[in-house]
């Protein structure tokens, strides 16, 4: 069991090195990286919503064309 757990820890890390981040840590000033990374989490969360609301609107759209089926 630990050996599993070491293993899938030291994969992460492994994994996390590979990541390319908005700024580098060691860096002071966020600037313009940290308005991108701000941006881009907006864009995530509106994405998000929208498919939520697709998900929503078409479970809806079923439940009530199997309700007139059945």
């Amino acid at each position: 069991m630990f050996a599993k757990t070491s293993n899938f820890i030291r994969e992460v890390k492994t994994e996390l090195q590979k990541a390319t981040w908005p700024w580098d840590p060691k860096e002071k000033a966020f600037g313009a990286k940290y308005k991108e990374l701000i941006d881009s989490t907006i864009v995530v969360i509106i994405a998000m919503l929208l498919l939520a609301a697709f998900v929503t609107v078409f479970d809806f759209a079923l439940m009530q064309v199997s309700r007139m089926l059945f």
